[in-house]
């Protein structure tokens, strides 16, 4: 595939006889050194290294900015990294193309005025409506250092990060298995949205197409039987709440697949919607041409409630493993999968994915446990990162198999790991910490089973979540955080007061003291809707400047100012007001593509 790739421009006085002579090498090294740290670094989701491009020769005029883009235009160069020492020409050396993402680096020295034209050319990309991002050094380097300051490699990396993320989305799609479930409204593909913010194609395939695959037997049959042998021997059977129920025959007649077949109608439907989104070339062998194309898939959803589960074993399994990053074949990247197709969560586990290349876990946010209502219901008090209350957050076995927080980092805790640092440990001890508890009939009448774990670890996550309001359109939602772990035995008392067969993560918000933040209540009284998305990590910066990136604004956020990295031309929108001055620039700019 042709990567989207960070280009970058090496921008220089343009006075030859002595002035532009003695810059070359220094702006040419800034350029290499910030190609070298970009691609050290970051990765494109399927784990292979980011990719830069420097422009052929420094940029002192509009003919070198012109040979610049002319060769960007070739390599699919998705933004520009402008980078000098010195004095240039404003709008004869800047990127005037209107289709890429830009930031200019500015060297903090005292030798040239490396600030002066960075100042200059933020003011002509600011007046032309180009937003840029400004990036200068809080200390002054000597002319002869050729050392990144760690300030100046943070936002180096965090432009480079979300403008490769959203080169990544351009031109995928995000594909609809089903409708709307149960009437929740992030279920309506807003086809709008997809296409203006993010330059995604929205698709459909009706739920039949899993069942016609079921039936002519287009899978591969090999995988089907390695998955199915895996699926055995490490998804263990859990809790069943159906055991003694008389249930009513409206339920009974319901099931149409045998409760011990179940699990060989889950494998072959999981290996079927990864085909539906991605395409496998064993089909073409198999002499199925159209279907081994796939949908060029970025994410997707299943809506499941309620046409399929009254009938058919649900979809928990699948969403599940498509979300982790890892399955039968091993370690794999997470496709962000939403349960009952709730597309702007699904929408929220694709920017959270893309940022921290690490699995998203669907949720419910459920429930507030107030320290009050703790311990009137446990008798003891919470204690530690729960002290203050926390949130239960839950969903019926979607969440991604990496939040058990089983994967263990350098220092023996838990976290969550990009695909390509799973090791065979990490993956086992994320399915031994996970059972498989079959659902529940009265509410999925074709059974399935559903991932039952608790978060094992207190880790940095961050939740998000996409929606939609009217007169705005789309905006975002962050709160950072951790998980945290309570005693056993209130645990299980919490715990068994809602579905006794789904995955528990007990969420801890960061606060702030003020608005959405006052306090745990007030994160779960400004939450706009039933779903929410964590992924590891504190990344709420990265997120932000995504979001200024795709032109969405941030309605609720706990990240401190100082991370806050947006373009610069959002101070003409105010400097005081920052979340008013996000959505006054937002509106004023469109979509990204709109």
């Amino acid at each position: 595939m042709l990567y989207p790739k960070i280009g970058i421009r090496p921008t220089i006085d343009g006075r030859w006889g002595g002035v532009r002579e003695s810059l070359e090498e220094q702006t040419m090294t800034m350029a290499r050194k910030a190609k070298e740290r970009i691609e050290q670094t970051l990765r494109y989701p399927d784990g292979t290294p980011v990719q830069c491009v420097i422009a052929d020769s420094t940029i002192g005029g509009g003919a070198e900015a012109a040979a610049c883009q002319d060769k960007f235009s070739t390599e699919n160069v998705v933004a520009t990294l402008t980078v000098t020492p010195c004095w240039c020409y404003g709008t004869e050396t800047f990127d005037m193309d209107p289709h890429t993402i830009k930031a200019v680096w500015g060297f903090n020295g005292t030798e040239r005025p490396g600030a002066v034209y960075l100042a200059a050319v933020l003011a002509a990309y600011t007046q032309k409506g180009l937003p840029a991002f400004s990036i200068y050094g809080h200390d002054v380097q000597d002319a002869g250092d050729s050392e990144i300051p760690a300030d100046v490699q943070e936002k180096i990396l965090r432009f480079a990060r979300c403008a490769v993320a959203v080169g990544w989305m351009k031109n995928k799609a995000y594909v609809n298995l089903g409708g709307v479930a149960m009437g929740i409204m992030g279920s309506y593909c807003d086809t709008q949205m997809f296409q203006k913010y993010f330059g995604i194609r929205a698709e459909w395939c009706d739920l039949t197409e899993i069942i016609r695959r079921i039936t002519l037997e287009i899978y591969d049959h090999e995988e089907y039987d390695k998955a199915l042998a895996w699926i055995r021997a490490n998804c263990r059977e859990g809790f069943d709440c159906n055991a003694g129920k008389q249930l009513p025959e409206v339920i009974t007649r319901s099931k149409v697949v045998p409760a011990d077949k179940d699990w060989e109608f889950i494998a072959k439907m999981t290996i079927i919607v990864r085909d539906i989104l991605y395409g496998n070339p064993k089909l073409d062998e198999m002499g199925w041409h159209e279907e081994a194309l796939g949908k060029n898939a970025i994410a997707g959803g299943f809506q499941g409630q309620r046409n399929w589960t009254d009938w058919l074993p649900n979809g928990d399994f699948t969403e599940a493993i498509l979300a982790s990053t890892f399955d039968w074949n091993g370690p794999k990247a997470p496709t962000p999968f939403a349960t009952e197709n709730d597309t702007l969560n699904g929408v929220a586990m694709m920017l959270g994915t893309l940022v921290t290349d690490t699995a998203p876990c669907f949720h419910d946010v459920r429930t507030y446990w107030s320290p009050e209502a703790y311990e009137r219901v446990t008798g003891k008090k919470p204690e530690g990162r729960a002290a203050g209350g926390f949130i239960h957050l839950i969903n019926s076995g979607a969440t991604a198999l990496d939040c058990t927080g089983a994967a263990k980092n350098a220092d023996g805790k838990g976290c969550m790991k990009p695909f390509w640092q799973m090791s065979q440990s990490d993956m086992d001890a994320c399915l031994a910490a996970t059972d498989w508890c079959r659902a529940n009939y009265e509410y999925f009448r074709g059974g399935g089973f559903s991932s039952h774990f608790r978060t094992q670890a207190e880790m940095p996550v961050t939740l998000l979540r996409v929606s939609i309001a009217e007169g705005v359109g789309p905006m975002l939602q962050i709160a950072e955080g951790y998980t945290a772990t309570l005693p056993e035995a209130e645990h299980r008392i919490l715990d068994e007061r809602t579905d006794r067969t789904w995955p528990t993560t007990w969420f801890v918000p960061n606060l702030t003291g003020e608005g959405a933040f006052r306090d745990v209540y007030s994160v779960m009284a400004n939450w706009s809707a039933n779903h929410g998305v964590t992924v590891y990590g504190h990344v709420g910066a990265d997120l932000i400047t995504l979001a200024s990136m795709l032109r969405i604004p941030v309605s609720m956020h706990n990240v401190p100012a100082e991370r806050i990295y947006r373009p610069h031309t959002w101070a003409a929108f105010g400097t005081k007001d920052t979340e008013a001055a996000d959505f006054a620039a937002c509106k004023h700019y469109g979509p990204l593509y709109g």
